[in-house]
């Protein structure tokens, strides 16, 4: 006993019990152990409250948002000028591959296995799958005539190779003996896709005159991203001696970009004569704001970090004149006028035939800039034709031989067999010899492919990929055929000949995607129907989804099977995409695309 506590021990093992002091303040007496109890607080609980909150604290809400909002605007506008003012003034930092003698690449391989499908579709069409004999004596005419087909396509294939090659080397040599034409042709195809337009208007000996339509200062931005004197960002407002200054250094932008290309293009020019036209601020009436020479040594001299870099064209050049120029303490003029042309005859002369307010359509100075980037378009006309364009077999033997006892079948057109996405169906023997396939579409461009894969969807090689670059593979058994209009719509062909294909092929994917150069997805198409079509006119219609998240799909994919253990081709409608359009179609293939 002691110290207000009691212990007690029996001596006889480990047992003890004890009895401590209760803590001082508990508020009650020692027990045993019992079940945890909750704790009481003595805090006051403040009552619920179950009113709407007051009109101020709904008034300090909307203006919180409508800060919140208004300073998203802000950001969201810093943000898409700051963009605007660095692709504007950095174009001179481009760089532009010299450029080559140009490579004309080979006509497409023919091979007996496509010669003998040409000529077997054309001698068994017509003929009923019952009427053995005939279809055998078909076939004995289709292996007498493909053999001489082959050599007259291969002999004019080559010879149309030979006339392309000649024809590159006499245009080369004729752009890099400055041939006045040929250098202002080539030089204005590359300065097509440029934020200002440049114009080739003569050559004389090694020298190139360039009009250049810079943009106008009134159509620049008025605001710039600045920051508050808290160091928070912001719009400024320019004044007028800032826009100067921030339109000057858009055209030394685009004037060292257009030497650059200029030079670039044309392997033989030594300098340049360049003008750079705009339309005056207070007149609104074109006048030229700067003038002067660059030499090629000079222009490739100059090494740029930066949009400062862009005001080294007024350094760089010899003899340049300009509108804008520095005051006494160093600061740029706020005014832009013409310069004085009545000593520059040549510019004279274009500033008083260009038009302020010209007709629709006319092609003026004033709006050089636009007519330069429009792309031609070839209508109700044919595009360029395919110099690798392969004579069709019914058309070739009517201009080789007449026999009478293979007579000309005028085939009858069947009512297209229209597909659902995912169907599929049995292609009958006689689509094997030859399929015609057309891809008939309007709204947009678009282009057809297709993929000669394995088992798995893998192209074997990047030869195996038909598109407008390489418009044939499997020596000729699956090829393009080129474009055509029918009515509104553009119409695109291939021909697929599955006999001739090799045995590693077991599947050809029908693709389309929309122009590279675009940012169309196939939602933009219309009236978009893929058709394929056999020697004895049975067809098959199918119209791909219009879907606003692709750019490129499979239309259609034909592949090999076995029916009761025999060989059969299959087609199966699919309509499915890639929102990465061509390269992303192409790597999903197998294609190596760089």
């Amino acid at each position: 006993m002691g110290s207000g506590g009691t212990r007690f021990s029996s001596a006889l093992g480990p047992l003890r019990v004890s009895s401590s002091p209760r803590p001082r303040g508990s508020g009650s007496p020692a027990g045993p152990p019992g079940p945890a109890r909750a704790g009481t607080s003595t805090r006051r609980t403040p009552p619920v409250r179950d009113v709407a909150p007051s009109a101020e604290e709904l008034d300090r809400a909307r203006r919180r948002a409508e800060r919140a909002e208004q300073e998203a605007q802000r950001d969201a506008a810093i943000v898409e000028l700051q963009q605007l003012w660095q692709r504007m003034t950095n174009v001179h930092l481009q760089n532009f591959p010299p450029a080559r003698p140009p490579v004309v690449a080979g006509p497409p391989e023919l091979g007996p296995e496509w010669a003998r499908a040409e000529a077997e579709a054309f001698h068994l069409r017509g003929i009923g799958m019952f009427a053995r004999s005939e279809r055998t004596a078909g076939r004995e005419r289709a292996e007498r005539d493909a053999p001489v087909y082959l050599v007259d396509q291969r002999s004019r294939l080559r010879s149309a190779h030979e006339q392309l090659m000649s024809e590159a080397d006499e245009w080369w040599r004729a752009l890099t003996g400055n041939d006045e034409e040929t250098v202002c042709e080539a030089v204005n195809a590359a300065f097509s896709d440029n934020p200002a337009a440049g114009c080739a208007v003569g050559v004389e000996g090694s020298v190139m005159s360039v009009v250049m339509r810079q943009q106008d200062l009134d159509s620049l931005p008025t605001q710039a991203p600045g920051l508050t004197p808290a160091g928070r960002p912001t719009l400024k407002d320019l004044n007028k001696r800032e826009r100067t200054e921030r339109w000057l250094t858009v055209m030394g932008s685009n004037v060292i970009a257009t030497l650059k290309e200029g030079f670039a293009t044309a392997p033989g020019i030594t300098a340049v004569n360049l003008a750079v036209l705009t339309r005056m601020p207070e007149t609104r009436r074109l006048g030229v704001v700067a003038y002067g020479r660059w030499t090629r040594r000079a222009v490739e001299s100059v090494s740029g970090h930066g949009a400062d870099d862009a005001l080294r064209f007024l350094d760089i050049g010899e003899d340049v004149l300009c509108s804008v120029r520095r005051t006494a303490a160093g600061n740029i003029s706020s005014t832009v006028r013409p310069l004085d042309t009545r000593g520059l005859p040549g510019l004279q002369e274009l500033l008083d035939h260009a038009e302020d307010d010209p007709d629709p359509g006319a092609s003026t100075l004033a709006h050089l800039d636009i007519g330069l980037r429009d792309r031609p378009s070839y209508g109700d006309t044919e595009p360029p034709s395919d110099p690798y364009w392969i004579m069709p077999f019914a058309q070739w033997r009517e201009g080789i031989v007449a026999s009478p006892t293979a007579p000309t079948v005028v085939m009858q057109r069947q009512v297209p067999v229209s597909l659902v996405p995912g169907q599929t169906l049995t292609l009958p023997e006689e689509a094997w010899q030859g399929l015609l396939i057309a891809f008939a579409f309007a709204g947009a461009d678009a282009d057809l492919t297709l993929f000669l894969t394995d088992g798995d969807g893998r192209v074997g090689g990047d030869e195996d990929f038909v598109f407008y670059n390489q418009p044939s593979a499997a020596a000729g058994a699956a090829r393009l055929l080129g474009r055509h209009t029918e009515g509104p719509d553009t119409v695109e062909s291939a021909t697929v000949h599955l006999a001739a294909l090799p045995a590693g092929v077991r599947r050809v994917a029908v693709a389309v995607n929309m122009n590279v150069e675009s940012d169309h997805t196939c939602a933009a198409l219309t009236h978009a129907s893929l058709r394929m079509e056999c020697g004895t006119g049975a067809t098959w219609a199918f119209q791909p989804p219009s879907d606003p998240d692709v750019r490129a799909m499979v239309v259609a994919e034909l592949y090999r099977h076995s029916r009761d253990g025999l060989p059969v081709w299959k087609m199966r409608a699919i309509g499915q995409g890639w929102a990465e359009g061509l390269d992303g179609l192409a790597r999903a293939h197998g294609v190596d695309v760089q």
